[in-house]
């Protein structure tokens, strides 16, 4: 009697199994079944996301084409002068000046070391350019790219046109950048006074720089479609 009683508890268990088996059997191939169905939901999808990204690119690309007659093209064209230095600008700043000592050269002393020199100005304009100046001139001349700062005897030349003391420094930018870089301790103002070099600083809320006056063309370069060859 008891063995038959253990053999229908074996047999009901088994039937158990079976069906447990086979629920979860059946539940592995739908999952299965399932996954190339939402496989291809994923790449329609994406495919849908690609091909708006693509028609905005296009959008764009159109958009670029045609700057020479839209207003953005005209207005790339006016920052492309600013940038050149061909447009008269105006903005704040500071405007600082420059002149020789007054003081009275020590015997022992080189009197050089006591008047402006190329080299000062040029230590002037690098403090204001690392400030964040967006555009400087020296006693009208404005600065570009191809301007150059050097002695010619006992002027200086700035875009080839000659200058003597005091030397007039404008520059656009934040007003106390600029005028902090100039007077940061042991920079270019603490070593000029140290001759009696005259420097003076006076932040404007509105400074107006030229534009750059001489001829920009070139002569002998061309532009080249040619990459760099490595």
């Amino acid at each position: 009697m008891h063995i038959e009683k253990g053999r229908l508890s074996i047999a009901c268990v088994c039937m158990v199994l079976g069906f447990m088996l086979a629920i979860q059997f059946r539940s592995t191939q739908d999952l299965r079944a399932s996954l190339p169905f939402q496989r291809v939901e994923e790449l329609s999808a994406r495919l849908y996301q690609v091909e708006a990204e693509n028609k905005e690119l296009e959008a764009e690309l159109r958009d670029l084409k045609s700057l020479s007659t839209t207003e953005k093209g005209e207005k790339i064209n006016d920052d492309i002068m600013m940038f050149a230095g061909m447009t008269a600008l105006e903005g704040p700043g500071i405007i600082l000046t420059i002149d020789d000592s007054g003081k009275i050269a020590k015997k022992d002393n080189d009197p050089n070391l006591y008047i402006v020199h190329d080299e000062d100005v040029l230590k002037v304009v690098n403090e204001l350019r690392a400030a964040g100046a967006e555009a400087i001139s020296i006693n009208g001349q404005r600065l570009t790219a191809n301007s150059e700062i050097r002695c010619a005897g006992p002027t200086i030349s700035v875009n080839n046109v000659r200058s003597a003391p005091p030397f007039e420094i404008r520059a656009i930018g934040d007003k106390d950048n600029l005028t902090n870089a100039i007077n940061m301790r042991g920079g270019v103002a603490d070593s000029l006074k140290v001759w009696g070099i005259k420097l003076d600083i006076k932040p404007s809320d509105n400074v107006w720089i030229p534009a750059y006056k001489a001829s920009s063309k070139y002569k002998l370069a061309t532009a080249s479609s040619k990459e760099e060859s490595k």
